[in-house]
């Protein structure tokens, strides 16, 4: 069975998820492939890899913490980490942007070059989209992409090691800062604003036995079990592991939380989380080529959901809800 013929993932829980698992009720064979970060087209011998994501004013961001421009940069990263998440190659970016009538032209363009920024930034254009007004801020990015194997959510197996990229925690620490009245510390605004959308460690994972991997938007709390689901096992996570922001100690002690706890808790801090073969022993190799720590984080083991200890002590952590 190709990739793109595939039946629909299962997904792990939470509210918007329950609704998704609605839809694909409805669409049935209409529906095949659902669930995971991209829509995977066969093209050849390689694969077409295409994936839409929404950012709404008041929602994903406010206007009074970022500027115009880190708006469409932010969006269009958002969209672009789905396709880290499978290892495609970006090919090109379509953006639909919903404008408040109480804007202006310049406002317009100033979205539009932070979009177009981020875009360079992967060596890629923006190649359509669409216009209409609307009570707020609203971004659609369509992504698309290739690749020769594409990377799903399913795929890991008891024994694999989980891996993650990077440093969690620091979108959070902005976030958390700014509802507090504080200003954020400049690194976690830069994490929250600017995002960078791990294309080249996704591809690098692919092509080094990635067997399983999904972007982290919503956070390792909730992120993880969609992994776990579509996988069909469990993971065992130890938060003790967990490499955090420089940003987040500060935040996580005012909320009375340890640093990994925070950091887990958190979104939007789009790293990858992978699962690797247990004999995977390259992570030196993956800094080296990508300037990005690799830390494992836990292994999947055989049962569903997902376990987090911290310390050997187990933690029940929340999670991202769309629809809360």
């Amino acid at each position: 069975m190709t990739p793109a013929a595939k039946q629909h993932l299962a997904l792990g829980p939470g509210p918007e998820f329950e609704r998704i698992r609605e839809i694909q009720r409805l669409l049935g064979p209409q529906g095949r492939g659902l669930g995971d970060d991209c829509a995977i087209i066969p093209a050849g011998d390689a694969f077409f890899a295409i994936s839409t994501d929404v950012s709404v004013e008041q929602v994903h961001f406010r206007l009074g913490w970022i500027e115009l421009a880190e708006v469409g940069w932010r969006a269009t990263a958002a969209a672009l980490s789905d396709l880290a998440a499978d290892g495609a190659e970006p090919v090109g970016v379509l953006i639909a942007v919903t404008v408040p009538a109480s804007s202006t032209h310049a406002d317009l363009l100033e979205v539009m070059t932070g979009a177009r920024d981020c875009a360079g930034s992967v060596g890629i254009s923006i190649i359509g989209g669409d216009l209409s007004s609307g009570s707020v801020w609203s971004l659609a990015v369509t992504v698309i992409g290739h690749a020769r194997a594409p990377v799903s959510r399913k795929g890991a197996v008891p024994g694999d090691a989980i891996w993650v990229t990077g440093v969690l925690g620091g979108s959070r620490a902005a976030l958390e800062a700014w509802r507090g009245g504080r200003t954020p510390l400049a690194g976690a605004r830069e994490r929250y604003a600017r995002p960078t959308p791990r294309i080249t460690a996704g591809k690098w994972l692919a092509d080094h036995g990635a067997r399983a991997m999904i972007d982290l938007s919503d956070g390792l709390a909730g992120d993880a079990g969609h992994l776990a689901a579509a996988s069909g096992v469990a993971l065992e996570l130890d938060l003790s592991r967990l490499p955090t922001a420089p940003e987040v100690e500060s935040e996580a002690t005012r909320a009375g939380v340890p640093p990994q706890q925070f950091a887990a808790e958190g979104g939007e801090d789009f790293e990858l989380l992978v699962a690797l073969p247990p004999g995977f022993n390259a992570a030196a190799a993956f800094t080296q080529a990508t300037d990005l720590p690799l830390t494992q984080i836990g292994t999947a083991i055989g049962g569903q959901g997902v376990r987090f200890l911290h310390h050997g002590r187990a933690l029940t952590l929340k999670s991202f809800n769309h629809f809360g």
